[in-house]
């Protein structure tokens, strides 16, 4: 079922073409934490990502994001990040689904909002 989801889709993970090409000019760097594998050609003039599961951006880290688009050489593997103890851990991005922000007076909200400082406008 992996192989014909790889014919006929991108976002199931990488396509059959993506996946002859990485065997063929593609070494790989490293791994994340989500399974995701990073890879650039021999000449390291081009990077990308295999993801593990679903393709989306938001699950690449911080670090790897930052090799990625070539702000810095090393990888996070070879030389990790000092993080903060006030940076929050990666999230995915939740728009679209249930786990999505939804705001005071949303009408996703399963209770309506209770305002104090509103009075409905009545015609005279």
């Amino acid at each position: 079922m992996r192989f014909i989801l790889s014919l006929l889709t991108w976002w199931n993970n990488e396509t059959l073409g993506m996946r002859f090409f990485t065997w063929r000019k593609g070494e790989q760097v490293g791994e994340d934490e989500q399974g995701n594998r990073y890879y650039q050609n021999k000449d390291g003039s081009r990077r990308w990502v295999i993801y593990n599961g679903n393709v989306e951006a938001s699950r690449i880290s911080p670090d790897w994001h930052g090799w990625l688009h070539f702000t810095w050489n090393e990888t996070p593997k070879d030389a990790p990040l000092a993080h903060k103890d006030w940076e929050k851990p990666l999230e995915e991005n939740a728009t679209g689904t249930l786990a999505a922000y939804a705001p005071a007076g949303s009408m996703r909200r399963p209770e309506p909002a209770v305002r104090s400082d509103y009075e409905a406008w009545q015609p005279e």
